[in-house]
């Protein structure tokens, strides 16, 4: 499989100022990403920038859409407002679980260009500049409108099974299962509108059982495909953002659609 490696970069606890202000991650965290069968499942949705964050309660007005998939059944989960964490379950079967997870779309004002033009760079969209002036956009007082999609992959017991698109607007879809790799290397593919996304940029965190985080950037090729090289014993968060026009009628000028998959390697 061929990648595009963008760039690289070793980030290490104490510096994770380094990165811009901009860069807010938004992921499910489970407490811990391999289980027994009598255990019970938590986890956090967290708001933050290299796989460190703010832990986010459950709020059902915040919330799309709150999936948990266990032997191909899909359940919908329902918290209590204010729980932190923002999911608890009762110990599940063994094999793959999936928590997916949607947020409702929220609106972002930008009072001057520059911080947006930052975001819109660190996340490979080069020629933001000439797409909003073509538009006849304003360079200040304009809004944006995001949501996030996430998911995350479980091994409870032996984590047996397998990932497939949920119907997320933009997901990433596991193409093996990263409980059972038999390489180093986890094939990834990035879809968007129900369709492979091709030459999008991928950001991959990876977390180390001491805590240090390594980010670096892939491609994806032109059937939306990448492999994503992974390490026993590490802990990853794939990131990708599509950006587009907003509909008028939301009061924004660009809309933001964040994918997100964690997952760790047995």
């Amino acid at each position: 499989m061929k990648n595009r490696l963008l760039s690289f970069v070793l980030i290490a606890s104490g510096l994770t100022g380094s990165l811009p202000a901009f860069a807010h991650e938004f992921w499910i965290e489970p407490q811990r990403f391999q289980i027994s069968a009598a255990e019970p499942v938590i986890a956090d949705l967290v708001n933050g920038q290299t796989f460190k964050g703010n832990r986010l309660p459950y709020f059902e007005k915040r919330t799309k859409r709150f999936d948990v998939i266990s032997g191909g059944e899909i359940h919908t989960y329902q918290g209590r407002m204010g729980d932190l964490p923002a999911l608890s379950l009762a110990p599940s079967k063994a094999g793959l679980l999936t928590i997916v997870h949607e947020t409702a779309p929220e609106t972002l004002t930008y009072k001057a260009w520059d911080k947006f033009d930052a975001f819109a760079q660190h996340k490979s969209f080069a020629d933001i500049r000439e797409r909003h002036a073509e538009r006849g956009l304003p360079f200040e007082n304009f809004a944006e409108r995001y949501s996030r999609h996430a998911k995350a992959l479980i091994a409870v017991g032996s984590g047996a099974g397998a990932d497939r698109p949920y119907g997320l607007e933009t997901e990433f879809v596991a193409e093996a299962n990263p409980y059972a790799l038999t390489s180093d290397t986890l094939p990834v593919r990035l879809f968007y509108l129900g369709k492979p996304r091709p030459n999008a940029q991928i950001e991959v965190f990876e977390r180390n059982p001491n805590g240090a985080v390594t980010v670096f950037l892939l491609s994806s090729d032109s059937e939306g495909r990448a492999g994503i090289p992974v390490k026993p014993d590490h802990e990853y968060l794939l990131d990708a953002v599509v950006l587009r026009p907003a509909d008028p009628a939301s009061g924004a000028v660009w809309e933001t659609l964040w994918a997100a998959l964690t997952f760790a390697v047995r």
